[in-house]
């Protein structure tokens, strides 16, 4: 299969599975926020994010059953049904039926993404994670656009129950478009055998350095996320302005950023790429801390950061999702990486359920601030985290 096509096929698929996000972290959270919901209970639902993490728990069920894309439609029709079901509740109030289709949303959402990444690793031959994950991350901003930039622009028109009815409709739609991406096939022997190609994979010399560096390294975007949004609502901004900026324009920005950092990791490397556009994503986290000291009155700095951040963000994911894809074996990718990208957003999703309080504390520009130093001591554990990239994995064994 020529790489166009691998291409063509990961933008299908990472659209679908950003929607599903750009709901979550843009539509709930405008939502809620409009409804009245404090800071610091916004922040306790930004711990549903839990769920990603908690999805390599499961993840085996998706090596050994079914095929993935069947998991992937399964997922979405299960989240198309919940966004059906919040409609009919009082969703102001936050009552337990509304936790409940918000926490099996997360689940479904999370058990989508580990479909996903397992079946784009056994799509992508190595030397070909710079042009994927330039993919990867534009598309799945698509995605994002589509529920947190064009949904919400349409609030105005339809309302909030009309948009949850609308990205229910584009839920199932993409469950029958996924079934025009071609099957991607797992030997039966891999699929039987986990725990042992497992344990084995665990047992590799620098695993612990590894994980540090994955636990820390993307924190600092994780820990500003719940609390961007909710920035917009108090400066004044409308729903169409925060659509069309901190979505739209924004989800643009960090497309062209995944484009230039596909390319400096197709000519630098994966490892030198780590190391500067890391960097520059954790500095870009100050722009938004400069936008909190501005007057409010002031547009122009808050539009500055979001752009700013959007752009260094799609940098850092190229490098970053290239690591990640790099150092998994392509038969045991659901657990391999559903772990990786369970233990890098475990952190964020501790520091977002106190997001909230802590900004109410010390306020949005001292917030933002810590969110850009919280990720250095990452760069401590890449040097002897990055031997990986080089050392490949001895095959799996068949059972």
């Amino acid at each position: 299969m020529s790489l166009r096509r691998k291409l063509a096929i990961i933008a299908v698929v990472y659209v679908i599975e950003g929607f599903p996000m750009g709901v979550y972290q843009d539509l709930f959270f405008v939502f809620f926020r409009r409804e009245g919901v404090s800071l610091s209970v916004i922040g306790t639902l930004y711990g549903l994010k839990l769920a990603w993490s908690a999805k390599v728990l499961w993840s085996p069920l998706v090596d050994r059953f079914g095929e993935r894309r069947q998991w992937i439609a399964g997922c979405l029709v299960v989240m198309a049904a919940c966004l059906l079901l919040l409609i009919n509740t009082d969703a102001g109030r936050l009552g337990p039926e509304v936790w409940l289709l918000l926490a099996l949303f997360c689940l479904a959402s999370a058990t989508q993404d580990v479909a996903i990444d397992a079946y784009t690793i056994g799509l992508v031959e190595r030397g070909e994670e710079g042009p994927a994950n330039g993919m990867r991350v534009t598309a799945y901003r698509v995605g994002l656009i589509a529920a947190g930039g064009g949904l919400l622009y349409l609030t105005q028109w339809i309302g909030w129950s009309g948009v949850f009815g609308a990205a229910a409709l584009i839920s199932l739609a993409m469950a029958g478009a996924v079934f025009a991406c071609p099957r991607v096939s797992v030997p039966i022997e891999s699929r039987r055998e986990t725990i042992r190609p497992m344990r084995r994979w665990l047992g590799r010399e620098g695993a612990l350095t590894v994980f540090g560096f994955v636990l820390l390294y993307r924190i600092g975007d994780l820990a500003m996320g719940p609390m961007v949004k909710t920035f917009w609502v108090d400066r004044g901004f409308a729903d169409a302005q925060i659509a069309f900026v901190s979505g739209t324009l924004g989800v643009v920005a960090t497309v062209l950023g995944a484009i230039a950092g596909a390319v400096i990791v197709s000519r630098s490397g994966i490892r030198r790429s780590l190391w500067v556009l890391g960097g520059l994503a954790l500095a870009s986290n100050l722009g938004y801390a400069g936008a909190a000291l501005a007057p409010e009155s002031a547009r122009a700095p808050v539009y500055a950061a979001s752009l700013l951040e959007s752009f260094c963000a799609g940098l850092a994911s190229a490098a970053f999702l290239s690591f990640l894809m790099r150092i998994c074996e392509k038969e045991h990718a659901a657990v391999q990486y559903a772990l990786l990208t369970a233990i890098y957003a475990l952190p964020g999703s501790f520091v977002a359920v106190a997001s909230g309080w802590l900004t109410e504390q010390v306020g949005y520009a001292a917030y933002f601030t810590a969110t850009a130093a919280i990720a250095l001591p990452a760069f401590a554990f890449l040097p002897r985290a990055s031997a990986w990239i080089d050392s490949e994995p001895e095959p799996a064994s068949p059972a």
